[in-house]
């Protein structure tokens, strides 16, 4: 083991749209939404993840909120950078006397470019990385949910983030053919948003609607299992005046049908694709979900009704890419070939 090695801190990060979670030392150290609140005059940080998400929708005009990511790619590199450099200190608060070497492996959608892939690892530099490495997400979540990468089987992935789906046929560790589309969670609840709004004549701000669609999110019209009807408030547009209402299970599936058939559109354009030999495997293995798109209630279902295919919701989807990513750095020298 060399100098380096001695002093270097080890980072896995799933830098998500909505959330942002790391792995240090096999453990999942930080789990934060993926938000950053500054000073609008002095453009200093005030609050980071959680603490900067309260404040979303209530600043007054000398905060801004800003969410770095925009369908998985970073959409404001100053922020991005001082969101990584927050939530790695957030790993070990204590001061030091000097600042470790960081080994890094981050993961990234499949369809992004060399320009976003560029701004992924300067943000990365800029926030202490002395190495950075970058894997696929669609790679990450197989490896971490356990599938063998390395085998000459095809399996299908399907993670659904909050800014991308990421659909991808994954044989002898490397992704045969993928879909990415920029519809996910972020626009599940901006449906859900437009829904109320168009349909109660109410506005509701988007840490609310993102509280119906985890709450009563649903892919099917009729749940073996519903849950119960939620009471929202919000302000209504005639009178500006606050009021509430009782939203239905039923209510957001019919909100949320547009953009869970173009999930499913690009799911069957990923499987047309798709040489035959792996076909004929998938058929056997089925598709596997992750993400925080796969707890929306009847959305296996759903998919398994359209392909014909049965479909595996991942054990703890949300945290699947990042798992796989923390896998993909203790094996770094095993994994190598994965990394872009």
């Amino acid at each position: 083991m060399g100098l380096f090695d001695l002093f270097t801190q080890e980072i896995a990060i799933d830098l998500g749209t909505a959330n942002t979670l790391i792995i240090h030392k096999d453990t999942i150290v930080v789990d934060e939404p993926s938000i950053v609140a500054l000073d609008r005059n002095t453009g200093k940080v005030i609050a980071i993840g959680k603490k900067a998400q309260q404040m979303h929708g209530k600043t007054h005009e000398n905060i801004k909120t800003i969410r770095p990511l925009r369908d998985g790619v970073i959409a404001d590199f100053h922020a991005a950078e001082h969101m990584i450099r927050g939530m790695i200190s957030m790993i070990n608060p204590t001061k030091r006397f000097f600042a470790p070497s960081l080994r890094m492996v981050v993961c990234i959608p499949s369809g992004i470019t060399e320009v976003e892939k560029r701004a992924v690892r300067d943000s990365a530099e800029h926030a202490g990385a002395k190495e950075v490495y970058l894997i696929h997400e669609p790679m990450a979540a197989a490896i971490g949910i356990g599938i063998d990468v390395e085998e000459p089987k095809g399996n299908m992935i399907i993670d659904i983030g909050g800014g991308t789906s990421e659909i991808a046929v994954i044989a002898l560790a490397g992704i045969v053919c993928d879909e990415s589309i920029r519809v996910a969670g972020d626009q599940f609840t901006a449906d859900v948003l437009e829904y109320v709004r168009r349909q109660h004549n109410m506005l509701v701000g988007e840490r609310t609607a993102e509280m119906i669609k985890i709450n009563i999110g649903s892919a099917l019209t009729t749940l073996d299992d519903p849950p119960p009807p939620m009471m929202v408030s919000g302000r209504d547009l005639m009178t500006g005046i606050p009021r509430e209402i009782s939203l239905t299970y039923s209510e957001i599936a019919t909100a949320l049908d547009k953009s869970i058939s173009k999930v499913e559109g690009a799911i069957l354009k990923a499987l047309e694709i798709t040489p035959p030999e792996l076909a004929s495997d998938i058929h056997e293995t089925g598709i596997y979900l992750t993400g925080g798109g796969a707890l929306i209630r009847g959305l296996d279902k759903r998919i398994s009704a359209k392909t014909k295919l049965k479909v595996i919701v991942a054990e703890d989807p949300l945290r699947a890419v990042v798992r796989g990513t923390g896998i993909a750095l203790k094996n770094i020298h095993r994994f190598q070939f994965l990394m872009t």
